[in-house]
């Protein structure tokens, strides 16, 4: 008997409303409807429009209706730390920011200073960028006091879709934990965080579990969209965790790289990994599905090459990314590098300016053709995941052997070769779709129509082909390795 799922899934470039159907073990997907997303500029300050996005999802659902399909469920997935505030009869009380929007820069050092770096990553196991829930409700706190004093909830955004899909309020754990408000161990909020932020602790919404059932579709959405009702399920509502649920892995000598706008890099453990050295390296535990940890680094990724491309779009040069990586494979190896974490690529008016300025403050020779920078970014961030797995092999004491991406970075083969290079590891690369397979097999558990993750890793396994790239050393590789150290010496 075949089920269906949908998956609605939300990323920092695009949204989709997948289909997903399974039977006899084995899950096929069908991209519904796809939108573009993006930061909207207002008021001097980037936000997202979740409403617009919520109108979008509904339409997915209506196409689906209208071709006669009845799913078991329904779950939203989206990127972590970004929120909405919810009070005073208010279903929104303002439009979110976006977590590029540079007003955390003062909060955050604040923090630090002030609440301690010791502290925080004490109580949370999380790494620390300016982009932190916890610093945004800091901006917030000090920005916009009467918004706190009105707010009675807030709740992240994909929690937040689920929530007007099925009108229940819950913070499911997985995005729970990208907010640098979530202490792992006691598996609750801060009480300590939020106290030091000067945040009302009843706002703070009830944590549910990976794979919870939150109830069916509202009347109001199935009297809108025709669609029948589905059970609306926090699935991992943070795209890395249902992503990471859905890596063909077996055993414990392998490590996930999810790619796409960040690149996320880490292994799935059992229980966080709180250390010293772990805050140093700034490493971050996040929640998993079925109370693992996602032990990772979270790397700026394949968010230069999207905006170089942009810049370049402006200037009426428009390229595909398959067209830029085969510009890049003809390019010479190794001519310029970049630390991808260097805090001028965050969030720069014109990123080929901004790596052109990291060459020239480098002594390096600056790029200056697509190709060339292409080659720069895709082989700078292959390794920036060399030193993350060595330094991953460190702290957890596994020993590493396969690196398996997934997401839609993993559809560039150039950059698979390059990883599988700079690591030294064999790389395993897809599903693409690993977010939306994630986000559906969870329900299947959820239901009852498939057990635990071990089932679920073998119906990805039995469902989708992955690609093997072998390691292909080279005397240059090792000379890029060193000068790489010496970049990364200088942040």
């Amino acid at each position: 008997m075949t089920k269906h799922y949908i998956a609605c899934d939300l990323g920092a470039e695009s949204g989709r409303v997948m289909l997903g159907r399974l039977a006899d073990g084995k899950l096929t997907l069908e991209e519904v409807h796809r939108f573009p997303n993006h930061a909207i500029r207002v008021a001097n300050s980037m936000r997202w429009n979740v409403l617009g996005i919520f109108e979008h999802l509904k339409e997915g659902l209506r196409i689906l209706a209208q071709r006669g399909i009845s799913a078991a469920g329904l779950s939203v997935d989206s990127w972590g730390v970004d929120y909405v505030w919810m009070g005073a009869g208010q279903p929104m009380l303002g439009v979110p920011h976006h977590y590029r929007d540079p007003r955390t820069t003062a909060p955050y050092q604040n923090a630090l200073e002030n609440i301690g770096r010791e502290t925080i990553f004490g109580e949370t196991g999380i790494q620390f960028m300016q982009l932190n829930t916890m610093y945004q409700m800091l901006a917030d706190v000090e920005q916009c006091p009467e918004l706190i004093k009105l707010a009675d909830r807030f709740l992240t955004i994909a929690d937040y879709l689920n929530y007007l899909f099925s009108g229940v309020a819950k913070c499911e754990v997985s995005l729970a934990s990208t907010t640098q408000l979530y202490n792992p161990v006691a598996g609750n909020w801060s009480d300590k965080l939020i106290e030091a932020c000067g945040l009302p602790r009843d706002a703070f919404p009830e944590i549910v579990a990976s794979g919870t059932v939150l109830g069916s579709l509202t009347e109001e959405v199935q009297a809108e969209t025709k669609l029948a009702a589905a059970q609306v399920i926090a699935t991992c509502s943070h795209d890395t965790g249902a992503a990471v649920a859905a890596v063909p892995g077996e055993g414990e000598e392998w490590a996930y790289l999810s790619s796409g706008t960040w690149s996320l890099i880490g292994v799935e453990l059992p229980e966080p990994l709180i250390s010293e050295k772990a805050r140093t390296e700034n490493f971050t535990n996040e929640a998993g599905f079925g109370g693992t940890t996602r032990f990772l680094k979270n790397i700026i990724g394949l968010w230069l090459l999207q905006e170089c491309r942009r810049s370049w779009e402006r200037d009426g040069v428009c390229h595909d990314y398959a067209e830029l990586n085969q510009m890049a494979e003809a390019s010479e190896p190794f001519r310029s590098l970049v630390n991808p974490n260097d805090n001028r690529f965050l969030q720069p008016p014109d990123m080929p300016a901004a790596i052109v300025d990291y060459c020239h403050s480098t002594s390096q020779p600056v790029p200056e053709t697509p190709g060339q920078f292409t080659r720069c970014i895709l082989e700078s961030l292959s390794l920036l995941y060399g030193k993350s797995l060595g330094i991953l092999e460190e702290l957890t004491g596994r020993t590493i052997r396969q690196l398996h991406i997934v997401g839609g970075g993993s559809q560039s083969t150039l950059l698979n070769q390059f990883a599988a290079n700079a690591t030294g590891r064999t790389v395993v690369a897809g599903p693409v779709e690993a977010t939306a397979i994630g986000n559906v097999l969870i329900q299947a558990i959820a239901l009852g129509d498939i057990r635990d993750l071990v089932e679920l890793r073998q119906v990805v396994r039995n469902s989708l082909p992955v690609e093997y790239y072998h390691p292909q050393p080279s005397p240059e590789l090792q000379s890029a390795i060193e000068r790489f150290s010496d970049l990364r010496a200088r942040r």
